[in-house]
């Protein structure tokens, strides 16, 4: 559990003392090893403010990964854990550039600090009401108000919710269990024109959701699902794929483009999507794309002569039938000291079987184990080569 924060804290950490000693904690390093030092030299210089004083700029050193201008920022624990990094916030910002726009759990303020960037009206409101004093340090510019998210309080606005999927640190994945439940969001704001960013894990089919279904990557790792209402949605869109760098650029991939590839002998590299394309369930799209073909039409893994930009690429060396003991001879004769393995539709984990492998050679190479039709395959490789999806637009 976090530091709970009170409103006495926050009017001492906006005040010119707080401030100050922000800046005197800030000097220190806070490490494991000098926490103890640290504290005590804290606590001699400012008393009982110490937890406080500490407690903010553990935050923002962590939050610095996320959100872009958090040097000034007052967080809490669970904020930081559920924000949405600056890079991503800013791409959703931009594509609702113009319009007049109510964050109904705005937090700490992470959308509305790339919201009032764009032309519109931005407001933002939470139940919260040390989340709400925060958010209007953090954001001045922005209108935030305490509000309960299930109470329209506005109108003619773009309604922009971030249900809570974390409490005390554990994260929930059940989307009657977020705060706000996410079927009660979607009656309160029916017919509304309505942005709800969930966890990339949620089964939209089974919610049977009418609009557009974005799911967001950064850097490789998948970071959530974004529904748009059919308002918002771009038709004939359904589902999306967004993929961004660090430095937000990258590019998207939907169910408007082409798919029209077919399942086929292995080419010289195998691919593995980026994250958001393989949930999105957009594969066959962008293999389509990059003039790529499957394995098998079941299996996520596509192969081809090149490497797109932005993807992991195996160059292929061997191609075995499975099983352990004809691929401990395979990767001994490549001499093979260490390896990754990766496992697409065949019941083999990797932490397992590694060990069993018994590699005492030199280089590093890639296994890939899948199936292709009915038969369990091993694609022996060289070392995964990462694409720089920057230029992959």
């Amino acid at each position: 559990m976090g530091y709970a924060f009170s409103g006495a804290d926050i009017d001492y950490l906006r005040s010119d003392v707080g401030v100050a000693a922000l800046r005197e904690t800030e000097r220190l390093p806070l490490t494991k090893a000098s926490m103890l030092t640290d504290v005590a030299l804290v606590r001699g210089r400012h008393g009982d403010r110490v937890g406080v004083l500490i407690e903010t700029t553990t935050l923002r050193r962590r939050a610095r990964a996320k959100i872009s201008d958090a040097e000034g920022w007052l967080l809490t624990d669970d904020a930081v854990q559920q924000a949405t990094p600056s890079v991503v916030a800013r791409r959703r910002a931009q594509r609702l550039a113009g319009r007049d726009v109510h964050d109904v759990t705005c937090s700490i303020g992470t959308e509305l600090a790339a919201l009032v960037a764009t032309p519109g009206a931005v407001l933002g409101s939470d139940l919260d009401p040390i989340r709400v004093l925060m958010a209007q340090h953090n954001v001045p510019a922005a209108g935030v108000f305490r509000a309960d998210a299930l109470t329209p309080t506005t109108r003619g606005t773009v309604v922009l919710a971030d249900p809570g999927r974390r409490a005390g640190g554990r994260r929930t994945h059940d989307p009657e269990a977020l705060e706000p439940p996410l079927s009660a969001l979607l009656d309160v704001y029916a017919g509304r024109d309505l942005v709800v960013k969930c966890a990339p894990g949620l089964d939209y089919d089974r919610l049977g959701w009418d609009g557009e279904v974005e799911v967001v990557s950064v850097s490789g790792g998948v970071r959530e699902a974004c529904l748009w209402s059919p308002g918002l949605a771009r038709p004939p869109v359904r589902r999306r794929a967004t993929v961004l760098a660090a430095d937000g650029s990258g590019y998207d991939i939907t169910d408007a483009d082409p798919d029209d590839i077919e399942a086929a002998a292995p080419g010289a590299w195998l691919i593995d999507p980026d994250g958001a394309v393989v949930r999105a369930g957009l594969v066959r799209h962008y293999a389509a794309k990059h003039g790529l073909w499957q394995l098998d039409p079941r299996i996520a893994y596509l192969t081809g002569d090149s490497v797109p930009a932005g993807v992991n690429g195996f160059r292929v060396l061997d191609r075995i039938k499975y099983s352990e003991k004809v691929l401990r001879q395979a990767l001994t004769a490549l001499d093979c000291g260490s390896v990754e393995i990766l496992v697409r539709g065949v019941d083999v984990d990797p932490a397992v079987l590694r060990p069993r492998l018994k590699l005492r050679g030199n280089l590093a190479l890639s296994v890939i184990i899948t199936r292709i039709e009915r038969s369990a395959v091993a694609f022996v490789c060289a070392a995964r080569e990462p694409g720089d999806f920057r230029t992959n637009r």
